[in-house]
């Protein structure tokens, strides 16, 4: 088929794609060209909403009709899988998806595949080392693909934002592929570090004859504006009397669930219809949050990061961020969702002073030390046998959620392999590369210092943007605040403002007691497992505000950093406000402190002073072993049962009072609690001033 013809077929599935008017963009058949004509790879860098789908469908379709086996879609998010299947259909596609959340479905779709009946297999990046379906389905699959897709390509590249570690398991898939199968890898947000990162990852290099598309970034209907407000409640207050006057509907990103949770909390008082989205969202009740603001029935889903990649509203109206992303290349992608088919849409930062905290504490969460890394190696050589996660947890100082992309990154290397029945040690040799972990971690301080400089630049906003993400065609935009000079209104209404500061002050939550003792203890010498026993658990406790907290937890930040001393009044007043709310099934009988080695005036006075105002006695203390508070929950629980002691409780005869100054995972807590309950306590009410999140 000569080009002439073979862009014709392309021109034509567009239009069956996007509607009668479309016409192929010249990158867009170049890329297309590259795949079908020439079997070549290739790497496109283009904004979001430019048409990177359009392109591997189109190919998918010619290649098909030229006979080619099924497209393979490696693609990060279900919300994705779902856009996609739809826009295939429309240009004539059939494509269908194995993923987590159709399990029931893949013994058809696999037989399908095999009889040739697929245009398209979405397949999520965990998927490839799922046993059964690498070793069983994924052979067949490489030798008959037709072509192969890597979508939102950004998250091979080291740490950074979507950093998944199975995607690196792309390389591996892409040196099986048969001579001849053309790839295409997409992504809208890389500057020449993640492009290098992605073609290095991937082997896609020039020398492989790669073909890089990389288009302008900017968007002509983006309004970027930042508004520097002193407090919570002001940026609360603000937005809730600027919402109405958003175009359209829109996302408002916060940078943690809480901050969510909260937000979408008392803009709903405030009689707007909103939504709060996070990875915690059940799938179902995100499916459904997504629908609605596709069709505009709210005015806003108030998102963590959950919300991204793969949402597709060309009408959406507005991006606004409560507290500042971490990375420029974060933020761009993000504000990329917004204005992709209206003329105006307004993208508004709304920094905060916690923003440098949350960032710290996500940058905690990097790749581990080597020493806690070998420890992982050596539990799986000695176990001679595989280990699921579970079960190596206690044996290792690790949380669950670290250990799993430790083990990934190391099934990656080479040096564990996933089986059934979890993972084991393949005894190959292994390298802790700490020079590119240092590099990367730098990379994130330079980045966050950038997200800073954004926030005081003269200069255009989106030009800075496009600067940070090496956009050649950077310019500078004469839209945003700087540009214009046009400033965002920083009046607050006192009416506003105290309704934010009343709610994001409100104090008191619950604390749902731990139910079930880790897996695996016994390894480690500690002879509990299964369920708490029903006369050893805490009653449902209370605790003043989290961490995470854009109201009480800044206070909270401050107070557990600032040393040791006794507790203060407003945060001793808000306490006693939590009491006193407290609607319990029978009032406490005394108060007993945990013993604290870190802040022994803090929880000391906290005990005292509750006992005091409630006319209560003060029991005691109860001393637990000590813990790390770097071991994951085996190994703190490890630490505090190995001994302890507990006040005189003999003769207790209702519930107590247990209070500390933190709760973290909770197992100091839940000792605390069984060995009062041990002792004859018949009810344990734990009260903290804090919990983690």
């Amino acid at each position: 088929m000569d080009d002439i013809a073979l862009r014709e077929l392309a021109e034509e599935r567009l239009r069956a794609l996007a509607g009668p008017q479309a016409v192929l963009r010249e990158d867009q058949w170049t890329a297309i060209h590259t795949l079908v004509a020439q079997r070549r790879r290739a790497l496109v860098v283009q904004r979001t909403g430019w048409g990177k789908s359009a392109v591997y469908f189109i190919a998918t379709a010619l290649l098909r009709q030229l006979g080619e086996g099924p497209t393979v879609i490696v693609s990060p998010l279900l919300a994705l899988m779902r856009n996609q299947i739809d826009a295939a259909a429309r240009a004539g596609v059939h494509a269908v998806t194995i993923n987590s959340a159709n399990t029931d479905e893949w013994d058809a779709v696999q037989e399908q595949v095999a009889a040739g009946d697929v245009d398209v297999l979405l397949v999520s990046p965990e998927r490839l080392n799922n046993p059964d379906f690498r070793d069983a389905v994924l052979p067949s699959l490489t030798a008959s693909a037709g072509m192969l897709v890597v979508d939102e390509a950004h998250c091979i590249s080291d740490w950074g934002h979507d950093f998944r570690p199975d995607y690196r398991r792309l390389r591996t898939l892409l040196t099986e592929l048969p001579p001849g199968v053309p790839v295409l890898a997409t992504t809208a947000t890389a500057n020449d570090r993640v492009v290098h990162d992605v073609t290095e990852q991937l082997g896609l290099g020039a020398d492989e004859g790669t073909l890089v598309l990389r288009g302008p970034l900017d968007r002509d209907s983006l309004r970027l504006s930042v508004a520097l407000l002193p407090t919570a409640e002001a940026r609360l207050g603000w937005l809730a009397e600027q919402l109405d006057r958003l175009p359209g509907s829109g996302i408002i990103y916060t940078l943690t669930v809480a901050a969510a949770d909260d937000i979408a909390a008392f803009l709903s008082s405030r009689g707007f219809a909103v939504a709060a989205y996070s990875g915690k969202t059940e799938p179902a009740e995100r499916e459904r949050a997504e629908e609605d603001l596709l069709n505009n029935r709210v005015k806003a889903l108030v998102a963590t990061s959950a919300l991204g990649m793969g949402f597709d509203k060309p009408d959406l109206g507005f991006v606004v961020h409560v507290g500042a992303p971490s990375s420029p290349i974060a933020y761009y992608q993000q504000i990329g969702r917004a204005g992709r088919g209206v003329d105006r849409a307004e993208v508004i930062l709304l920094p905060g002073h916690e923003d440098r905290d949350i960032w710290a504490y996500f940058s905690s969460l990097a790749f581990p030390p080597e020493v806690v890394v070998r420890q992982v190696l050596s539990a799986l050589a000695g176990a001679g046998r595989p280990l699921s996660t579970a079960a190596l947890e206690p044996m290792v100082e690790l949380s669950r959620g670290r250990l799993e992309v430790v083990l990934k990154v190391l099934d990656v290397d080479g040096a564990v392999r996933r089986v059934r029945g979890g993972w084991e040690a393949t005894g190959r040799p292994w390298e802790y590369d700490g020079d590119r972990y240092a590099r990367i971690a730098e990379a994130r301080k330079a980045e966050q210092q950038v997200m800073l400089d954004y926030l005081r630049t003269p200069s255009c906003r989106m030009k800075f943007l496009q600067d940070q993400l090496d956009d050649p065609t950077a310019h500078d935009c004469g839209r945003c605040d700087n540009c214009t000079g046009e400033r965002l209104s920083l009046d607050v209404s006192e009416t506003a403002a105290g309704a934010a500061r009343e709610r994001l002050l409100r104090p008191g939550l619950d604390v749902a007691p731990r139910k079930m003792w880790p897996t695996g203890m016994a390894a480690i010498g500690v002879p509990l497992s299964g369920k708490i026993g029903p006369a050893e658990v805490a009653a449902t406790g209370r605790a003043l505000g989290r961490l995470t907290d854009i109201g009480w937890g800044t206070r909270l930040r401050d107070l557990l950093a600032d040393g040791d001393r006794e507790i203060p009044e407003d945060v001793f007043a808000a306490c006693v406000k939590v009491l006193s709310a407290w609607d319990w099934d029978e009032r406490p009988v005394g108060v007993v402190t945990v013993g604290s080695r870190r802040r022994p005036a803090l929880v000391g006075s906290f005990g005292r002073r509750i006992a005091s105002i409630g006319r209560l006695p003060f029991l005691g203390t109860v001393w637990l072993g000590e813990s790390t508070h770097r071991a994951n929950s085996a190994q703190r629980l490890a630490g505090l049962v190995r001994s302890g002691e507990t006040p005189d409780v003999s003769g207790v005869d209702g519930p107590v009072l247990l209070v500390d100054d933190h709760i973290d995972t909770g197992w100091t807590m839940t000792v605390a609690a069984r060995m009062l309950r041990k002792e004859g306590v018949p009810a344990v009410l734990p009260f903290a001033l804090a919990v983690t999140n």
